[in-house]
């Protein structure tokens, strides 16, 4: 044991050299910091949260200050910067670069003609300069290449490009897939950031020299007035922010960074958090267990068979954090290249090494279904299903169908031996008409052969589409297919017949339409039910916490009916409402 008597007197980083003198052996052992205020407790309890150096040194440097950078001064916040301060917002500029990413829509308007860019008929002709209001044809999708150098892919899919075949300078949309004459950089003017030039993969600027001729042969500076043709009002039309526009933005030293650390506030603090190891924690499985919950949903992407390496821009580390996921539930059964150990954080502090197959104890007894959340191509071009761009791609050709069955084989096999296994869902939320039903059927039959290659109890569950569809479409295929499941997706939300809903419609509407909409797809001889994701959220304004718990509780309810049973969506959330586990702990939802 270790005592250090006014603790405060000693800086962090000291505090952690000492704390570091033991604990070295085999016995257990202790540090106490004894401070002689209690207004130093804040700090001293940093070293309580984490014996991370990194993690303290930039606690240091936040609670003290970075002192006088060209004096003597060794700490301090000082008033030299009166914009920003740089231990707290380092980050800032790193965070602008990303203001552009894949995905991003950008409408361009003329400063000389005083009209939008457009891709002629959508794409697959010329560029020209003449229409007086932006939409879908006006609209350009970026794929980012870095910083500052882009493709734009139009309504059609087409990427804009010079016309190589032509004359060499003039702007077409007709490449359907990318390439050097097809790369663009968006230069900005530093005093007024809505005002850009475009410059051409040939070293000139595009120009709309008329309302139908855009061209890439402008050269030199520019004052950024009203008179020059090769000035653009741009105007962002809408983002994206999901997994690929984070890795690709980031780019491939960075990301993977980003995707293990995220610098998050709490507390006023700024501090490190090792996301995949610190986001979703035992503790949370020890929460749900401890609620009631018997088994939790856990999306994944279609890249995590790839993992450790899987291909750009995504990042390693998500099929370690699953494997945690199974330690954590129950029984874990999956095969661990002999190569590779793997350290997981337990009660007893076990660290698991490689081999063909493990077995530790039994934790919180909880079932677990994988639920493929982002298919190769996207299914339903979200940012949650990781499209780069909005487009919707699954299901396309047989390839991709292949693709996808192959991830649900890999993960199967994992996981088969793990009595925590209790389902895996092919496919989380295809979208028509996109996503065919033909597509879908064949995928499904598939998907659920590959399932039962490896398992013959786990159950295979099928999401019915979004979009225009039969709610029974899926049954000629699932009632012939034992342990098939039917999950649809129920939230008072993302439609505009909710928007002037009260409080009492909103529960009436769960009571009556919802209870409907599930006693449809729910038969006696059918597949099961599954209300996969359904959240206590709706357009009310000013609504009361009892308002709340009304219409959880009639959720619950009616949700409740469901044979296969609900999920909540989600575990933990920014946003209070769609955190089940804020929910609970502050009383609107009780199991």
């Amino acid at each position: 044991m270790m005592n250090v008597m006014n603790a405060e007197r000693f800086g962090i980083a000291q505090l952690h050299q000492l704390r570091g003198r033991v604990g070295r052996g085999v016995r257990k052992s202790q540090c106490i910091l004894v401070a002689s205020s209690t207004s130093s407790l804040s700090r001293l309890k940093v070293l309580e949260k984490s014996s991370d150096g990194f993690y303290l040194a930039n606690m240091d440097l936040l609670l003290r200050g970075p002192g006088d950078l060209l004096g003597k001064k060794q700490s301090g916040h000082l008033p030299e910067f009166p914009v920003a301060r740089l231990e707290i917002h380092g980050n800032i500029l790193q965070e602008a670069h990303m203001a552009a990413l894949d995905g991003t829509q950008l409408q361009f308007k003329s400063v000389t003609v005083g009209k939008y860019l457009c891709a002629e008929n959508g794409g697959g002709t010329i560029v020209v300069a003449n229409r007086t209001s932006a939409s879908g044809w006006e609209t350009f999708k970026l794929w980012r290449i870095n910083e500052t150098n882009f493709h734009f892919r139009v309504f059609n899919k087409q990427f804009i490009g010079l016309d190589t075949n032509g004359n060499g300078i003039d702007i077409v949309a007709e490449s359907n897939t990318p390439r050097s004459s097809e790369t663009f950089e968006i230069v900005r003017n530093s005093n007024d950031l809505s005002r850009v030039r475009i410059k051409a993969p040939n070293g000139f600027f595009l120009q709309a020299k008329t309302e139908e001729l855009v061209t890439a042969d402008y050269e030199g500076a520019t004052s950024w007035g009203d008179d020059d043709p090769s000035v653009f009002e741009m105007t962002i039309a809408g983002r994206m922010q999901g997994e690929f526009q984070v890795t690709n933005g980031y780019g491939p030293q960075k990301a993977p960074q980003v995707m293990r650390v995220i610098l998050t506030c709490i507390d006023d603090i700024l501090a490190y958090q090792k996301h995949w190891s610190t986001y979703i924690v035992e503790d949370d499985f020890k929460f749900i267990a401890g609620n009631g919950l018997n088994a939790v949903r856990i999306p994944v992407g279609w890249w995590m068979a790839s993992d450790p390496t899987p291909p750009a821009p995504y990042v390693g580390g998500s099929l370690r954090a699953l494997d945690n996921a199974f330690t954590w539930a129950g029984y874990a059964f999956f095969p661990v290249p002999s190569d590779i150990t793997i350290s997981v954080t337990t009660s007893q502090d076990l660290t698991i090494m490689g081999g063909p197959v493990h077995n530790t104890p039994k934790k919180y007894g909880l079932k677990i279904i994988i639920d493929l959340h982002a298919a190769p191509g996207s299914q339903n071009g979200f940012e949650h299903s990781s499209s780069r761009d909005g487009s919707q791609e699954w299901g396309l050709t047989d390839d991709n169908i292949q693709q996808t069955v192959a991830v649900i084989d890999f993960l199967t096999a994992r996981y088969a031996r793990s009595p925590s296994l209790y389902a895996v869902e092919l496919i989380n939320e295809p979208l028509s008409p996109g996503a065919s039903l033909k597509s879908a059927n064949k995928y499904y039959k598939a998907g659920y052969d590959a399932v039962r290659k490896h398992s013959s109890t786990a159950y295979v569950v099928m999401s019915n589409r979004l979009g225009p569809m039969d709610p029974r479409e899926l049954f000629p295929l699932a009632s012939g297919l034992r342990g098939s499941v039917i999950d649809v997706h129920y939230y008072n939300l993302f439609s505009d017949i909710f928007n002037s809903m009260t409080v009492q419609q909103n529960i009436d509407f769960v009571y009556t339409n919802r209870s409907a909409q599930l006693n449809q797809i729910t038969t006696s001889n059918g597949p099961l039910t599954f209300v996969g994701e359904w959240v206590a959220e709706w357009q009310v304004s000013g609504a009361s916490k009892e308002d709340l718990q009304r219409f959880a509780k009639a959720q619950l309810e009616v949700y409740g009916r469901a044979t296969f049973g609900w999920a909540y969506w989600t575990l933990k959330n920014v946003n209070n409402h769609w955190s089940l586990e804020w929910m609970i702990k502050n009383g609107y939802i009780k199991l």
